[in-house]
């Protein structure tokens, strides 16, 4: 089980979403799996991914913020992809965030012939993974489902607003701030690419989707 199978939206929506990660079991398969975690890492980069973590995640809240940091130098709103690998720590995890298909199955299969004996997970519509899993020669060991929202719906936050802060499995992203990020776009305070940026620091994770977000907030303002 996951906590990146519950993205919300139509199955067209999330046409620009492909979390892939690898974990290893302490004990079982941990020796020697942070220096593969950091090779799965550096193979993903050639496929340009949108969001990717290791120990921490690429986009993180700065510490010790102060007055020169915000008002002359600007905040650092992403640490570089090579510092993530460096930070790397026993037992290896590692995941990346894609916002199309071609990258995704040259990854896979890239991933297919490195064989690094870790676990790896795709999550994505299931019909995409079994197309693109055909194709690099790859089975699926065991294919988990999301089933949806139950309860009383009606209290939920707007489908916007949920297309949003689902990108967050652990629930992070808190709903009346992605709703301030829609409505700071809809008034041309923040451009999408702030918003998203903004949002991305609260998924420790990394399964947050930059390109996804960017594109719903642009969605967002043309359609007030």
């Amino acid at each position: 089980m996951t906590n990146t199978l519950h993205r919300f939206g139509k199955p067209e929506d999330l046409r620009d979403d492909y979390i892939v990660f690898t974990l290893a079991s302490p004990g079982i398969n941990d020796i020697g799996s942070a220096q593969k975690a950091r090779d799965f890492l550096r193979a993903a980069l050639k496929y340009a991914p949108v969001n990717l973590a290791g120990t921490s995640p690429m986009f993180r809240p700065e510490k010790r913020l102060n007055l020169f940091k915000l008002y002359i130098r600007g905040r650092r709103e992403a640490v570089s992809p090579e510092q993530i690998i460096e930070e790397m720590e026993t037992p290896g995890r590692a995941l990346v965030v894609f916002d199309n298909k071609p990258a995704l199955e040259g990854f896979l299969k890239e991933i297919k012939e490195m064989d690094l004996g870790l676990s790896v997970n795709v999550s994505s519509l299931v019909d995409t993974v079994r197309e693109i899993a055909s194709r690099t020669g790859t089975l699926p060991h065991s294919i988990n489902y999301s089933l949806g929202f139950r309860g009383n719906l009606y209290r939920l936050p707007d489908q916007q607003v949920l297309a949003l802060t689902t990108m967050c499995g652990h629930g992070l992203i808190a709903s009346n701030f992605a709703k301030k990020m829609i409505d700071r776009v809809k008034e041309r305070r923040l451009t999408p690419e702030k918003a998203a940026g903004y949002m991305a620091k609260f998924c420790v994770c990394g399964a947050f989707n930059m390109a996804r977000a960017e594109r719903l907030l642009r969605e967002a303002r043309i359609s007030q």
